[in-house]
């Protein structure tokens, strides 16, 4: 991995996912803060991802409250140099007509506004550090959308799209400055996944195979990754984990 001890910023920490990244980045020597909404959840999750893994709670769809989470960050760290955001959340029905408008509010909220506030308050941190790396989770359903499925993959797009408008950010800013160039070292990227699974999901249901999930393991592991990557060959990339 470039470099020496990074500081990385795990949002949604308190699921699955979140502890398997979470304990990844503090396995290879890494200082974490994992994010989460309840404050009884989120310490739960920091303990079992490890004792180098500190607990902290925001509303990651408030700015004002990301930005008060990036001031308590920032007290005990020069800088953030990885933000892995795994807020999401799931909405379906049976087709386009009866798309409930509280399931566009309640993902427009959870997997666009989230991942707004929080890349925009620590796009300088990123942009700035030599190793700068922000990552989304998304979803093969915004490239095959299904009509009962619609709200959720419109969502996901969205997110998306914002986190392709970041590489373009930090590509304009580095590589692509046109009056001080400086070699790729920030960069934005998608993870695509059909679904997560992880080991409670395996003993819930034991006779099933699940075919073309992506162990939460399997991301932790691209996630842990993305740092020993040059940056011009991530950044903007979508890369597929759905087996």
């Amino acid at each position: 991995m470039t470099g020496g001890p990074l500081t990385v910023v795990v949002t949604g920490g308190s699921n699955s996912s979140g502890i398997a990244v979470a304990r990844a980045f503090a396995l290879a020597g890494h200082r974490v803060f994992t994010i989460g909404s309840n404050e009884a959840r989120i310490k739960a999750a920091a303990a079992e991802a490890g004792d180098d893994v500190t607990p902290l709670v925001c509303d990651l769809s408030r700015l004002e409250s990301v930005r008060e989470l990036a001031s308590e960050i920032h007290g005990s760290t020069e800088g953030v140099d990885g933000v892995i955001h795994l807020v999401g959340g799931w909405r379906g029905a049976k087709g386009i007509e009866d798309q409930p408008d509280e399931d566009w509010a309640a993902l427009e909220q959870s997997a666009i506004t989230t991942l707004r506030n929080v890349s925009r308050v620590f796009y300088k941190d990123l942009a700035s550090s030599p190793t700068g790396r922000f990552a989304m989770v998304s979803s093969t359903a915004v490239a095959a959308p299904t009509a009962g499925a619609a709200t959720y993959a419109a969502a996901k797009a969205a997110a998306e799209t914002w986190t392709l408008a970041v590489a373009d950010g930090f590509r304009r800013d580095q590589s692509g400055n046109k009056d001080e160039p400086t070699e790729q070292h920030s960069a934005a990227v998608v993870f695509v996944v059909k679904s997560l699974l992880d080991a409670a999901m395996r003993r819930e249901h034991p006779e099933r195979k699940f075919p073309g999930y992506t162990d939460v393991e399997d991301l932790a592991a691209a996630a842990v990754g993305l740092f020993d990557k040059p940056a011009a060959e991530l950044n903007g990339q979508r890369h597929l984990l759905a087996k």
